[in-house]
């Protein structure tokens, strides 16, 4: 019994050491196995932070070559912005250029009218003293007349060339006259309402109605006055009875000071040009061919921009009055100037005559008495 009990204690005893070795295996085990668990969740932390690490390197590279390619859309705008600026400081030096070169026009137009003023002058000047060498002269034959009783017959015959020579002046400062009052009554007569200048002869046409605003392509009111007002016009000035007197046919635009001088100087110039175009592509219907051809010489379309504005009573601009156009006409004011100079030549040369004669008489009348 004994050495069975002993086995059996050794056995159990045997047991134990294996049952304890197994248990501090298995604690070792889970040792372990909490071991690679901490780490394998601390790898997976580290791994977790390095992908939003490189997730926010990406963005941030994202942001960068957005930002990248902001600055290369902005260098691109600053260069276009620079070149527009060059441009239009090219676009001003050409303008400055233009109007240092219309400045230089205009000094020289100013200088030439100071010259002709001063020709004027000396030329009023010359037939003041021609007037009173005249006013001389006729006093000189007054007094003559008690004594010189023979040459009373060429005085009177001097005094009737006079007259008509007084006539003829008084018809050629009459033509303008004749002319106007010719172009009133056939308007009356074609029941068309238009104003007329007295002293020039020019009717004005409302830009207003004739074009849009800011353009110079006929509207069509426009045409439709056009079509009233030239024939009777053109007409009238190149009939057989004026024609022979009109040196010219303008038309002037003008507009308002709003906007600048060259704009405004080819707009007016256009619409000028607009309205004589549509005169020539129509005259056919209302003039003959000879007159056709002799409007096409005397025809001059002038562009006026702003000059010449259109006032109010109180001085001040009207503008939708200076916004027109006007039709007008210029007589051959210098063959006029050379009838008057020949008919004044001829009166001298008449008085000389009649001088010369009286002196004759008068020394006859001498010689008799001594």
């Amino acid at each position: 019994m004994k050495k069975v009990n002993r086995k059996r204690m050794n056995d159990e005893a045997g047991f134990n050491v294996w049952r304890s070795y197994s248990d501090m295996m298995s604690g070792l085990l889970l040792l372990f196995v909490l071991i690679m668990a901490v780490g394998l969740m601390e790898a997976q932390k580290n791994y977790d932070d390095k992908l939003k690490e490189q997730a926010s390197r990406a963005q941030t590279q994202t942001e960068l070559a957005q930002t990248q390619d902001e600055l290369t859309q902005r260098e691109k705008e600053l260069q276009s912005a620079q070149q527009q600026l060059n441009q239009r400081e090219s676009e001003l030096e050409e303008k400055t250029a233009s109007l240092s070169s219309l400045q230089t026009t205009l000094d020289d137009q100013a200088s030439q009218l100071k010259k002709s003023q001063q020709q004027v002058s000396q030329q009023e000047s010359e037939l003041e003293k021609s007037r009173q060498q005249l006013a001389t002269q006729e006093s000189e034959l007054q007094s003559r007349d008690d004594a010189l009783a023979q040459s009373q017959k060429q005085l009177d015959e001097a005094n009737a060339l006079m007259k008509s020579q007084q006539e003829k002046i008084d018809q050629i400062v009459g033509v303008k006259a004749d002319l106007i009052a010719a172009l009133n009554d056939e308007f009356k007569k074609q029941q068309i309402v238009v104003n007329i200048d007295s002293q020039t002869g020019a009717i004005v046409l409302d830009a207003n109605v004739m074009f849009d605003w800011g353009e110079s392509t006929l509207t069509g009111d426009g045409e439709k006055v056009l079509s009233q007002v030239l024939p009777v016009y053109c007409s009238v000035l190149l009939s057989d009875q004026y024609a022979d007197y009109v040196a010219e046919v303008i038309i002037d635009g003008y507009t308002d000071s709003s906007g600048d001088y060259l704009t405004n100087l080819a707009l007016s110039q256009n619409r000028a040009y607009a309205v004589a175009s549509y005169l020539l592509s129509n005259s056919g219907s209302f003039l003959t061919d000879a007159q056709n051809k002799e409007l096409a010489q005397k025809l001059t379309a002038n562009g006026r921009s702003q000059s010449n504005l259109v006032l109010d009573q109180n001085g001040n601009e009207d503008a939708r009055a200076s916004r027109r156009v006007e039709i007008k006409f210029r007589l051959k004011d210098e063959e006029m100037i050379a009838e008057l100079s020949k008919i004044i030549v001829d009166t001298k040369n008449q008085t000389a005559q009649t001088d010369a004669a009286a002196q004759t008489d008068t020394a006859a009348q001498t010689d008799a008495a001594g």
